[in-house]
C-alpha cells in the first residue's frame, strides 16, 4: 500500500504534518477529514504530487473565469434541480470543453466520491478556486443554500471580471501606442539615421547641434543595442525582486495609489473589489472576521492589504468596521459613513453592495476620463517627437541649401 505525505490545518488553525497509508489520494483526504484536519498538500511518497499546486502540462490552457463562472451558473441549476452533487461533477467533468478543467472536474468528482466535501476538494486547485470561492462554497454546504451560494459567486466573478476589462481597456492603449514608438525610434535610430550620418560625411560640412545630437544616439543605439536589451532585462528582474521583497512592495504600492489619474482609479477599483467581496461573504454566512482575512488577500495593493487587516484586529478587540477603517486613511470618508450606515441598521451587506456598485460607476468614468486625456497627449508628445527627428535630419540639408543658394 503507498505512502502519502500530508500538511493540513486543524479547526484551530495549527498545522499539521505526517504520512498516512492508504490505496488512494481520495482515501487519505477521507482519512484527514475523519481526524479533523483540513489538508492543504497530500504527496504520494516517491511519486508525483498530488498537491493544490499541481500542474497538469506545461502547455496546457489555463482556466478562464469565463470557464469558472458557466461552471459555477450550471452546477447552481442542476444543485437546484435535485440532482446528487457526484452526478453534477461528473456531467460537468464530461461537457468541459477546457481539457485543463476537465482533468481537475475529474479529480475533484473522483475526491468527493471518496467522502471528502466539495469546499475539501475545490481546495485542491487554488489557482482555479480560490480562496473566496472555496470558503463560500464551505459555507452554503453547511448552510444547505449551496445553490444559492453559486449564484452569488457567479454574480461576483462576473461583475469583478467587467471590473478589470475596464481597467486594462485603460491600459492597453497607451502600453501598445509607447511600444510601437520604441519599435519605430529603434529602427529609425538604427537604420535611417546612419545613412543620413553617411551622406552628411561626404558633405564634410559642419553640422547643427540638433543632427549632432541626433547622430550621437543613433552611434551609441548601434554600437550598444544588445548591451541596452541586457540591461534592460536586469533591470526589469532586479525591479521585479525589488517588488517581492516587503520594503518594496509597500514602497510601490504607495507610490501607485498616489499617481496622478491613476493613483485614484486604482483606489477606486480597490474600494469596489473590496465592497463587493466583502458583502458577497457576509450575504452568504462567512464570519465578519474569516471574510475580512480573505478581503485582505483579494486586495491587489498592499497598503489596502494592511489596512484591512489592521481593520480585522480592531474588529477582534470589539470595535465597528467603519472607524478603523476610516482611520487608514486609504478608504474615502463616504465610503466609511456608508458601511456606518449599514452596521447601525443591520444591513451591512445590501449597504456594501451599493456601495461597489456606485465604485463601479466610478470606475468607468474614471476610465473614460483618462483615455480621453492621454489620446492628446500621446497625439502631442508623437508630434514633438516625430517633428523633432524629421527637423534635426533635414536641418543640415536645408542648411547646404542655403549656403549654396547665397
Amino acid at each position: 500500500m503507498p505512502k502519502f505525505a500530508y500538511e493540513g490545518r486543524t479547526a484551530t488553525g495549527e498545522v499539521r504534518k505526517g504520512e498516512i497509508e492508504a490505496d488512494s489520494q481520495a482515501a487519505v483526504m477521507t482519512k484527514l477529514r475523519d481526524m479533523k484536519i483540513k489538508p492543504t498538500s497530500v504527496k504520494q511518497k516517491g511519486g508525483f504530487s498530488l498537491n493544490a499546486d499541481i500542474q497538469i502540462g506545461f502547455l496546457a490552457p489555463k482556466v478562464s473565469e469565463k470557464d469558472i463562472v458557466m461552471f459555477t451558473r450550471q452546477f447552481a441549476t442542476m444543485i437546484d434541480s435535485g440532482l446528487p452533487l457526484v452526478q453534477c461533477l461528473d456531467i460537468q467533468a464530461t461537457n468541459a470543453e477546457n481539457p485543463t478543467f476537465k482533468k481537475q472536474l475529474a479529480e475533484i468528482k473522483e475526491t468527493v466520491e471518496g467522502g471528502a466535501t466539495f469546499a475539501d476538494a475545490l481546495r485542491k486547485f487554488p489557482k482555479t478556486f480560490d480562496e473566496l470561492y472555496v470558503n463560500l462554497v464551505a459555507a452554503g454546504e453547511v448552510g444547505g443554500i449551496l445553490d444559492t451560494i453559486l449564484n452569488r459567486l457567479a454574480s461576483y466573478i462576473e461583475k469583478n471580471s467587467k471590473l478589470k476589462r475596464k481597467v486594462k481597456g485603460a491600459m492597453v492603449y497607451p502600453i501598445a501606442i509607447v511600444c510601437i514608438m520604441i519599435v519605430i525610434m529603434i529602427v529609425i535610430m538604427t537604420k535611417v539615421v546612419p545613412v543620413f550620418e553617411k551622406m552628411f560625411g561626404e558633405v564634410n560640412a559642419a553640422l547643427p547641434v540638433p543632427t549632432q545630437m541626433l547622430i550621437t544616439m543613433s552611434d551609441y543605439t548601434t554600437t550598444y543595442f544588445f548591451h541596452g536589451i541586457v540591461v534592460s532585462g536586469a533591470c526589469f528582474f532586479g525591479f521585479r525582486s525589488f517588488v517581492a521583497t516587503e520594503f518594496g512592495s509597500n514602497f510601490v504600492d504607495k507610490a501607485l495609489l498616489k499617481m496622478p489619474l491613476f493613483g485614484d482609479l486604482l483606489r477606486k477599483v480597490a474600494v469596489a473589489r473590496f465592497c463587493r467581496t466583502l458583502g458577497t461573504m457576509i450575504s452568504s454566512g462567512v464570519p465578519i472576521l474569516d471574510a475580512l482575512t480573505i478581503c485582505s488577500k483579494s486586495a491587489g495593493n498592499v497598503v489596502v492589504e494592511a489596512a484591512i487587516m489592521s481593520t480585522r484586529d480592531s474588529i477582534s478587540e470589539g470595535r465597528s468596521i467603519a472607524e478603523p477603517l476610516a482611520e487608514s486613511g486609504v478608504f474615502p470618508g463616504m465610503v466609511c459613513q456608508m458601511i456606518n450606515v449599514g452596521e447601525a441598521t443591520g444591513a451591512l451587506d445590501t449597504m456594501l453592495s451599493k456601495i461597489a456598485d456606485f465604485y463601479d460607476d466610478e470606475v468607468e468614468v474614471a476610465v473614460d476620463a483618462i483615455t480621453s486625456m492621454i489620446e492628446p497627449i500621446i497625439i502631442v508628445f508623437l508630434g514633438v517627437v516625430v517633428g523633432g527627428l524629421v527637423v534635426a535630419l533635414y536641418l543640415p540639408i536645408f542648411t547646404m541649401s542655403s549656403t549654396v543658394g547665397g
